[in-house]
């Protein structure tokens, strides 16, 4: 374990690791673990977020495999789920936001000036904590996407998406026969699943999940997390969570972020084994968070 972290009466001291500033803030330098994978499907590389002067984001790097599951996590407020969109841009909808650093989808830059950010979020789909289906038909709900992204040549074409769609999300033999009532009438659960198929009818690359399951029932999340690992085989998936279980459950890799930096990432059984931050084992241990 990384032991250049020694607290001292006002916190972290800076051995060769953290710095305290006069507010009391923490820099840390540097991420422990491999932030490079061998088959990368975005690359992150020295980002940097700001809301007015706070410094949300800084310096982080990482990639994130093909067909992996990566996991966020960290204490409310450590920038988690401000990284996580950075990756489709959806920080850009906030007024005052400042992205820096280089991300690219494959080899693309995503925040090149001429980067049209409606089919970046078509290639870069995103699940929220909270189901928000459209008010319309669960058929409508998913139907939706490939019909103004011109992805069905005909009724046909988009009945399949539909069928293929929620077959993939586990939630076709729940709905097959009411396609027709609301999105708005599922359980919670079944909600959420409608609307990563909403999500994977548009056929993205990656998926991200900012908490799917924070307001499901543990019944509901079983299912959630059931279907993220067979989703895997077709899609890269980054998901935060607050769950440290459910991160160990779902995920191949996991990045733990502190006050705005990445402090250690790392294949996840190492992780929650085997940290080699103190920051990290902290965190898993339950001494802050």
């Amino acid at each position: 374990m990384d032991n250049s972290i020694a607290m001292n009466e006002s916190g972290y001291s800076s051995k060769s690791g953290v710095s305290s500033d006069a507010l009391g803030e923490r820099k840390i330098s540097g991420t422990v673990g491999e932030v490079k994978v061998a088959d990368a499907r975005m690359t992150c590389r020295d980002v940097n977020v700001y809301y007015g002067n706070k410094h949300a984001i800084i310096d982080v790097s990482l990639d994130i495999g093909k067909n992996e599951v990566i996991a966020m996590i960290g204490p409310s407020g450590c920038g988690k789920s401000t990284f996580l969109r950075c990756l489709n841009r959806m920080n850009d909808t906030i007024d005052g936001c400042r992205v820096n650093g280089r991300i690219k989808l494959d080899t693309q830059d995503i925040y090149d000036p001429q980067m049209d950010v409606v089919p970046l979020r078509v290639r870069v789909g995103m699940v929220f904590q909270k189901p928000n289906p459209f008010p319309k038909s669960i058929y409508e709900n998913v139907a939706y996407g490939p019909r103004i992204h011109g992805l069905a040549g005909n009724k046909i074409d988009l009945d399949e998406i539909v069928e293929t769609s929620l077959r993939k999300a586990g939630l076709w033999e729940e709905v097959k026969d009411r396609l027709d009532q609301p999105g708005t009438g599922l359980s919670g659960g079944q909600q959420q699943r409608l609307c990563i198929a909403r999500t994977i009818a548009v056929s993205p690359e990656v998926i991200l999940m900012d908490e799917p399951c924070s307001a499901l029932d543990p019944i509901a999340t079983a299912k959630v997390e059931e279907l993220i690992d067979e989703l895997r085989e077709h899609y890269t998936i980054a998901i935060v969570t607050h769950s440290m279980q459910q991160a160990a459950r779902v995920s191949q890799r996991t990045a733990y972020f502190h006050l705005g930096n990445l402090v250690e990432v790392g294949e996840t059984t190492q992780i929650f084994t085997n940290p080699r931050h103190r920051l990290t084992e902290d965190y898993i241990t339950g001494r802050f968070g």
